[in-house]
C-alpha cells in the first residue's frame, strides 16, 4: 500500500468510515503482530499488544499529524505499548539479527532451518539460545531499534519517526547496539574473538 493510499484511508477513518480502518488493520496486522511477538516473546501477549495498538490507533486517529506514514506511526504505538508491557512484566524478548564482521561488513547471523542431522539441530539450538541471551542482555532501547532495523526492515528515517529520534541518533544507537551484541556473542563463543575484541572497544 502506498502512502497516498494510506492517507486516503486515514481521511476516510476520520470521517467515521470503519471499513477504511479495517483495511488499514488488514494491511498492517501481520507486521504489527510480528513486531509485538519479537518484543514480548509470547504469542498470547503479542496478540493482546497488537490489538491494543490498533485500538489506540483508532482512538487517536485525529491526533495523527501525517508527518510520517500511518504504518510508521502504528509502529510507534506498537513499540510504546510493548515497552509499557515489558516494564510492567519485567520481561525481555528475542530474535536473530545481523552483525558486522572483521571488515565492518554486515553479515546475517542466520539460524539454519531444522531439516538436518540431530548434531546440526543441537548446534542450531545453541546458536538460537546464544542470540536470545545476547538480546536479553541489551538495554530495551537497543533491542527495539535493532528489531525495527534488522527484522522489520525500516529505514533510518522511518525508525526515527517511529521512535521520535533524530536520524543521526538512530544510526549511532544501531551501531552501538550491534557492537554490544557482537561482543556478547563473541564472549559466548559464537562469533570470532577478533570481532569481539574489535567491537567491544568503545561500547
Amino acid at each position: 500500500m502506498t502512502r497516498e493510499e494510506e492517507d486516503r484511508l486515514v481521511a476516510r477513518v476520520r470521517n467515521g468510515d470503519e471499513d477504511a480502518f479495517e483495511k488499514l488493520v488488514l494491511e498492517n496486522q501481520k507486521k504489527v503482530y510480528n513486531l509485538a511477538l519479537r518484543m514480548v516473546g509470547n504469542e498470547d501477549d503479542a496478540f493482546d499488544m497488537s490489538q491494543e495498538a490498533f485500538i489506540k490507533a483508532y482512538n487517536s486517529i485525529l491526533c495523527f499529524r501525517g508527518d510520517c506514514r500511518f504504518s510508521v506511526w502504528l509502529y510507534r504505538l506498537t513499540t510504546n505499548v510493548c515497552l509499557d508491557f515489558l516494564r510492567a512484566q519485567g520481561r525481555r524478548s528475542h530474535s536473530s539479527l545481523s552483525y558486522e564482521d572483521d571488515s565492518d561488513d554486515e553479515k546475517e547471523l542466520e539460524i539454519p532451518d531444522e531439516r538436518f542431522s540431530p548434531e546440526t539441530e543441537v548446534e542450531k539450538k545453541e546458536l538460537r539460545e546464544a542470540v536470545h541471551r545476547g538480546l536479553m542482555q541489551l538495554p530495551k532501547d537497543y533491542r527495539v531499534i535493532l528489531l525495527l532495523r534488522e527484522i522489520d526492515g525500516l529505514s533510518y528515517e522511518e525508525i526515527g519517526q517511529a521512535l521520535d529520534l533524530e536520524e543521526g541518533t538512530v544510526k549511532s544507537r544501531i551501531f552501538r547496539a550491534r557492537k554490544r551484541l557482537c561482543a556478547i556473542l563473541a564472549a559466548d563463543g559464537n562469533i570470532s574473538e577478533r570481532c569481539a575484541s574489535k567491537k567491544s572497544r568503545g561500547v
